[in-house]
């Protein structure tokens, strides 16, 4: 049996008992007076559930308030006034058959007694509307509830997978042993070195749930992110900028978008070339939207299979960058060079 049915059972069973009891002790035990409240809990019980069927069925629990009780004002006096029919029939056959009884010989169908069976039928019903329906959005309430932690656990999970994917493992692990090696040699350099890789981390974890960033703050941390691999490639790694940064003092970005661009040009076109190469950075506007090329050494082939920080960038600039929005990555004369356009909010 499940929820429902039981409280069903326990509320209308229940109320007959009760009334029944109470019959018997103050007013009699005839047989007709027993038929009467079986067929008002009976009656009453499938009344409620015609009633819930009704509120679920056109979508009257979707919009509480006026809606909702107004149709609680009309269909429950009508539903007890249906039920007291159907009692009525039942009990006039039964005592013309002789199946009953009650004190007097005849049931008491006065007008105003009528009035008093109808209106305590509807009393009945909308005790029983407002248990279930405080049941019913105490319900919703709880799942809502449910699924918005599952949402926020969903989104916090999103954003660690992210994460992981903004840290690079062997960017760190390499910054790590270059750091090591430092602390010996030279210990200003590695206090920077230590600065460096702080700021990238602190940027990281800071910004990751972010939609925008200055592009100001994003070039601080690329820089320092390319001051640490030149430790790590030496004379392997060049980078060119060519950036008007004044022109650019209001820009806003996803953020690690170009700190994204540039790791993996360095991942895939300077580790992976002997003797390294050039990245060349350019930063301009184009049509009031945020134009940024990175060009590294390499091939490219449309099948190659994207890489987790590809997609990651692709997803962001979906979501955050707007309709206009575009990536375009091409191969030129031994070179990769990927182009975005990210536009700016009018306001």
């Amino acid at each position: 049996m499940n929820k429902r049915a039981a409280f069903q059972a326990i509320f209308w069973g229940g109320y007959t008992v009760v009334s029944l009891l109470i019959f018997a002790q103050y007013l009699s035990k005839a047989s007709g007076i027993v038929l009467i409240m079986m067929l008002v809990g009976s009656g009453l019980y499938g009344a409620s559930e015609v009633l819930r069927s009704i509120m679920l069925k056109h979508g009257r629990l979707a919009s509480p308030g006026w809606p909702l009780l107004g149709c609680m004002l009309i269909v429950v006096p009508l539903a007890a006034v249906l039920v007291q029919f159907g009692i009525f029939v039942i009990l006039k056959t039964a005592l013309t058959l002789n199946w009953v009884t009650l004190p007097g010989g005849n049931a008491d169908y006065r007008f105003g007694s009528i009035i008093g069976y109808i209106f305590n039928s509807a009393t009945m019903l909308w005790l029983w509307c407002g248990i279930w329906l405080s049941a019913y959005y105490l319900r919703r309430y709880r799942e809502a509830e449910i699924e918005t932690w599952r949402a926020k656990a969903a989104q916090s999970k999103l954003e660690l997978d992210v994460l992981k994917g903004q840290i690079n493992p062997h960017f760190t692990f390499n910054a790590l042993n270059n750091l090591r090696a430092m602390i010996n040699e030279d210990t200003e350099k590695a206090r920077t070195m230590v600065t460096q890789l702080s700021n990238i981390l602190r940027y990281t974890l800071h910004h990751s749930t972010h939609d925008r960033v200055s592009l100001n703050d994003e070039l601080a941390i690329v820089r320092d992110y390319v001051a640490l691999e030149q430790l790590h490639y030496e004379n392997c790694l060049t980078v060119e900028w060519k950036i008007n940064v004044d022109a650019l003092a209001n820009i806003t970005l996803p953020p690690m978008l170009l700190q994204l661009l540039v790791e993996n040009a360095v991942k895939h076109g300077i580790a992976r070339r002997v003797g390294g190469g050039v990245v060349l950075i350019e930063i301009s506007t184009e049509h009031g939207a945020l134009k940024i090329s990175v060009t590294n050494p390499g091939n490219w082939a449309p099948v190659e299979q994207p890489s987790i920080g590809w997609n990651n960038l692709r997803e962001r600039l979906v979501r955050v960058g707007g309709a206009g929005a575009t990536c375009n990555i091409e191969a030129v004369a031994n070179t990769v060079k990927v182009t975005i356009l990210v536009p700016q909010s009018s306001s």
